[in-house]
């Protein structure tokens, strides 16, 4: 227990200490300027979002407002325009007929498109650690395993919603809901949500682990987490928690709804990072080099292992409790944070 209780205590603690840290050298250091080129990212900042990524990329706390409020810490939220090592600008989007001025690339748009890159890590933990339930949706892919036939369509229905939304909202999404006031009253939000899960769980189905475990999900339920998924792209609400909590009103116990999560978010956090590596994964490579986008991936893959093993312990003795709390705090602290000036 008390080492489950550092675990989230030493989250909160990066985040005040870095937020400290990142406020005195705002105090001291000379301002940059506007021609001057963006620094490329440290490897202190490559490891920080690494282990951030990592963390929290399967636990119910939403790894995408930790990385949002992690990037302000380091400072990584300049609009500035990027140029490459020619002097000639970096696109986000290229000019073209639509917008014919184009969408050059500013270090925030690198850095969010770092923090999904780097969740490749995330997605080879979960490879490797349900590695045998990925090769029998395989053999059903090839018409060899009718249980990983059906386990994959059910995974490819729950998936469905998220990747229209996600295409059509793309880019209202980053452009309005990737700030802290948004990614507090998200963690807030979730909390609740947390909360009245738990205690729908416990009412419904009070000491029936056995029976719940031999839930199996029909596809109309599949299609429903798949569309509470969809709340995960509001910034700090959580992919993780959304499809946990979807698990639990399908009558799956913690720790089959934590398993089906992580299977989902193998798929999901796949196509995001395909997705948006294509859209501008090349320039950012050109600002950050590819050794800190690997060194990133690792460390990631390293924590995310370690996430995941503690979160189905954790799950299976007792809920989701505990991260609705953590969420709570965490909203607290960032908002003294905001009205102090340090976000």
């Amino acid at each position: 227990m008390r080492k489950y209780l550092t675990l989230f205590t030493g989250l909160l603690a990066v985040i005040v200490a870095t937020s400290a840290l990142r406020a005195a050298g705002t105090a001291t250091a000379p301002a940059v300027p506007a021609s001057s080129p963006a620094a490329e990212l440290s490897v202190s900042d490559a490891v920080i979002l690494g282990v951030v990524e990592g963390i929290t990329e399967f636990l119910p706390i939403s790894s995408t407002g930790h990385l949002i409020v992690a990037s302000r810490f380091l400072g990584l939220e300049s609009e500035q325009t990027l140029a490459g090592r020619d002097g000639e600008p970096l696109w986000y989007k290229k000019p073209s007929p639509k917008l014919p001025a184009g969408a050059p690339l500013t270090l925030k748009l690198a850095a969010d498109t770092y923090t999904v890159v780097i969740q490749f890590g995330a997605i080879a933990a979960v490879a490797l650690l349900y590695w045998q339930q990925l090769f029998s949706m395989l053999r059903g892919l090839l018409g060899r395993d009718p249980a990983g036939l059906r386990l994959l369509i059910i995974i490819m229905v729950a998936f469905m919603p998220a990747a229209v939304i996600g295409l059509l909202a793309h880019d209202w999404i980053d452009a309005h809901l990737f700030s802290v006031p948004v990614v507090i009253a998200a963690q807030v939000a979730g909390a609740g949500l947390m909360f009245y899960a738990e205690a729908w769980r416990k009412k419904r189905v009070p000491a029936k682990a056995a029976a719940a475990a031999g839930v199996t999900l029909t596809l109309p339920q599949a299609a429903g987490i798949g569309a509470l998924q969809c709340f995960a792209m509001w910034p700090g609400m959580s992919r993780s928690m959304t499809t946990i909590v979807g698990g639990y009103f399908c009558g799956l116990d913690p720790r089959r709804s934590a398993e089906f999560s992580f299977l989902l978010g193998f798929v999901t956090l796949s196509a995001a990072t395909v997705f948006k590596s294509y859209k501008s994964g090349a320039a950012m490579i050109q600002v950050f080099g590819w050794s800190h986008v690997l060194l990133g991936a690792v460390v990631a893959a390293i924590t995310a292992a370690l996430a995941v093993r503690f979160l189905i312990a954790w799950l299976t003795r007792h809920g989701l409790a505990m991260f609705a709390w953590y969420r709570l705090v965490l909203a607290a602290v960032l908002a003294v944070l905001l009205a102090r000036g340090f976000l």
